[in-house]
């Protein structure tokens, strides 16, 4: 052993004493990969970096390296990949002025304040559902919603009213989304109007420009969607509704948000907020 600890540049002390604590690492490696598995279970595929801010969210301590290494020991690995995303909405006859992009200004600073929307289809053994979505920027949470079988006004006329009826913006905000005809309709607009609510354009060609619901719904359909089957259109349905309230606004944690869900990050500002009052 001391010729093997001479070779290696080591003291034979130093050798023992890493001897005698291989036990204790490797006991808490068991523990440290049990914690990383059940964070990864608790949303089915976080990454490294979103799992290493839960931990230390919930006063834990633990770097990428080996976060990611004990995944990679475990064959864990997030869902989160890349993947193209055909654009379902027609602007052609959006094109010129009279469609602002009010966001490129006027960045949201308080919750309810700026929306995000967009469509996208969802398959089933019925046919397509179309999935019309509203996004808080501020906080990332969704607050409306609406599907349906067919891409008409309707489906975005009736995902406003459901948000405005449960939240009541005030007037002045800022609702965002592509220059789909859905979205530039005579009705909608009328329906925005009415509301007193602003409308924002993407510019043409610039999907970056919403990137708030197309991160939504890239990220939804990693997770639930691309590797499921849905029979029928209730299926679906129910699946997006436990996505949405129960997953992602109440506990999908996300970076930008300090590792906190959407409503937690909600709660915790109006906390903040009535406290400064008082």
């Amino acid at each position: 052993m001391a010729k093997w600890a001479n070779k290696l540049q080591v003291s034979t002390s130093g050798y023992y004493d890493w001897l005698a604590m291989k036990p204790a690492r490797e006991e808490k490696d068991k523990e440290e990969k049990n914690l990383v598995r059940k964070i990864f279970n608790e949303d089915n595929g976080y990454g490294p970096d979103r799992i290493c801010g839960i931990i230390r969210e919930r006063g834990g301590s633990m770097g990428r390296e080996k976060c990611a290494r004990h995944m990679a020991d475990m064959g864990l690995s997030s869902i989160h990949n890349r993947r193209r995303q055909r654009c379902l909405t027609n602007s052609n006859k959006s094109r010129g002025d009279g469609f602002p992009n009010l966001l490129r200004k006027e960045m949201p600073i308080v919750p309810r304040f700026a929306l995000s929307s967009d469509i996208t289809y969802l398959r089933t053994g019925e046919g397509f559902e179309y999935l019309c979505i509203i996004k808080d920027i501020f906080t990332g949470e969704v607050i409306g919603r609406h599907s349906a079988p067919r891409m008409t006004k309707d489906l975005v006329i009736n995902a406003f009213l459901s948000m405005q009826a449960r939240y009541r913006l005030e007037k002045g905000c800022i609702f965002h989304s592509d220059r789909g005809s859905q979205y530039t309709s005579k009705a909608f607009k009328e329906l925005l109007m009415t509301f007193g609510i602003r409308q924002s354009f993407s510019r043409v060609g610039m999907p970056g420009d919403n990137s708030w619901s197309e991160s939504f719904f890239a990220n939804m359909k990693k997770e639930i969607v691309h590797w499921s089957h849905y029979e029928t259109r209730e299926d679906v349905r129910a699946a997006v509704f436990e996505y949405i309230e129960v997953r992602y606004n109440g506990t999908r944690a996300q970076k930008r948000l300090g590792y906190l869900s959407p409503r937690k990050f909600f709660e915790r500002l109006q906390i903040e907020r009535l406290s400064e009052v008082a």
